[in-house]
């Protein structure tokens, strides 16, 4: 029995919800009125900044650009003039917003880039407000930070596909007799960093694709629930110089492993900032995080007292492993009687200091290292060489046994950070608006997350907590 697939079109979606607003929408609005009132979580600032005088009465109330621009994210309509569409349709969703007119296109992205600031303001309270409630549903899975990177795609010439298909063909075309020569790479290595068009659209390597996006850095807990949004734009490289350049190497991999474990300090740094009485005490991480930097300033800094990140391959060696005595110096692979000799610390630029040791039989003779050791671990000529790290306890053991039971149970959780951004971008429709502007984007961005901490409260008020990452089963 074979399953038949029907191609969608932008009718049957415009029909399907239509017959959603003008059918069942009443209801949800009634449910939505009963359970919060979109004023009581505007901060003041946000009210006084958009009320002041300026010679006459605001038109359009300011809880209505806000309920319509939240609407929009939960019921998934991709764009404001579809949105100005629906506005118009029903009667329902204009007297719930508090419209008396229908605002235009131009008013809404006007509203979002004049007020940017305020919306991330209005975000960031309300997670304090939903952390209590995150808490009261699941305080394990509340206690559990995790963070990862992404990117919205902005509409630009570079995005085309032709764009860096035309490059990928020449290049294997000029190169086909040179196997060893890979073209995705040299592509990478070949194509700008931003777009010509808009700076903040930067080269990015995303679910397998090249792409140009404006790339931001997200934390939620275990439950999936927001709980911070860092875009890393120019304000946040003015906060933190110590974030490096977007572009690296010649590996689109390696570039984004480095970005992702670079951006999280600076990140984590502000999140903690904005709320110095959550104490999330369990960080989950895939394998880019697993530097000693990054156990270092987790443990010592941001006081986690379990970090489940696995460890990255890059960082693993063919040679047979060194052991530790009792004073956690290194051993001999080949004796553990033997401890290496200490040879000093190691001090290089964008790395943690480090303590050197090297092999206990090796010798100076004459101006130069020999190892007299009869069978040797290693083929270098001064001998193995290892270094330890002031840290490097919480990397062995991070407060959990590794690939123990609970390790593998913990670290599936780390997913649902991926499901949240793919939430964000493919429910909420933040990907693919027509639009290069940082400010509109970035505003989008905030408008989801002030709609994902809403589900949250609207949810909990219902006493429904299954409905805390959508509340889209109500509409139907």
């Amino acid at each position: 029995m074979t399953t038949k697939f029907q191609q969608l079109s932008l009718s049957n979606i415009f029909t399907d919800c239509q017959d959603s607003f003008i059918n069942q929408s009443p209801s949800f609005f009634s449910l939505l009125e009963e359970h919060i009132d979109i004023s009581e979580f505007i901060p003041s600032e946000f009210n006084t900044a958009f009320y002041k005088n300026l010679g006459r009465n605001r038109t359009y109330p300011l809880t209505g650009f806000l309920s319509s621009l939240i609407l929009q994210k939960i019921f998934s309509i991709p764009t404001d003039s579809l949105l100005i569409i629906f506005l118009n349709l029903c009667k329902e969703l204009r007297d719930f917003c508090g419209f008396n007119k229908v605002p235009d296109a131009p008013l809404f992205t006007r509203f979002k880039q004049d007020f940017l600031p305020f919306l991330e303001l209005m975000f960031q309270r309300m997670v304090d407000y939903t952390e209590p409630i995150c808490q009261a549903i699941d305080s394990s899975l509340a206690d559990i930070l995790t963070f990862d990177t992404s990117g919205i795609e902005l509409y630009v010439k570079e995005n085309n596909p032709k764009t860096i298909n035309t490059l990928i063909k020449t290049l294997k075309s000029y190169y086909k007799n040179k196997p060893d020569v890979d073209p995705y790479s040299m592509a990478y290595h070949l194509m700008p960093s931003v777009a010509a068009s808009c700076s903040d659209a930067k080269q990015m390597y995303i679910n397998g694709h090249f792409c140009y996006a404006d790339k931001f850095g997200i934390l939620t807990n275990g439950l999936g629930i927001v709980r911070h949004i860092a875009f890393l734009d120019h304000d946040l490289k003015l906060k933190h110089p110590e974030l490096p350049v977007e572009k690296r190497s010649d590996s689109p991999d390696i570039d984004k492993s480095i970005g992702d474990s670079s951006s999280l300090r600076p990140i984590l740094s502000d999140f903690f900032e904005l709320h110095p009485h959550f104490k999330p005490d369990t960080f989950l991480g895939d394998s880019a995080f697993d530097t000693i930097e990054t156990y270092s300033f987790l443990k010592d800094e941001f006081h986690f007292s379990r970090a489940v990140i696995p460890y990255n391959p890059r960082n693993k060696s063919s040679l047979k492993k060194v052991g530790y005595n009792q004073y956690g110096y290194p051993t001999c692979p080949n004796d553990p009687s033997l401890a290496m000799k200490y040879h000093g610390l190691t001090r290089e630029k964008g790395r943690a200091d480090r303590f050197k040791w090297i092999c206990p039989k090796i010798r100076y003779r004459k101006g130069q290292w020999f190892c007299d050791c009869p069978n040797p671990c290693s083929t270098a000529k001064r001998g193995r060489t290892t270094y330890t790290y002031e840290n490097m306890d919480f990397r062995i053991f991070p407060g959990i046994q590794r690939d123990s039971k609970a390790w593998i149970s913990l670290y599936k959780i780390r997913t649902i950070i991926e499901r949240s951004i793919n939430h964000f971008k493919t429910n909420m429709c933040i990907a693919g608006r027509k639009t290069r502007n940082h400010l509109t984007t970035k505003a989008d961005v905030f408008i989801a997350g002030i709609a994902s901490q809403l589900t949250v409260i609207v949810a909990d008020r219902m006493h429904y907590p299954q409905y805390i990452r959508s509340l889209k089963p109500l509409i139907a």
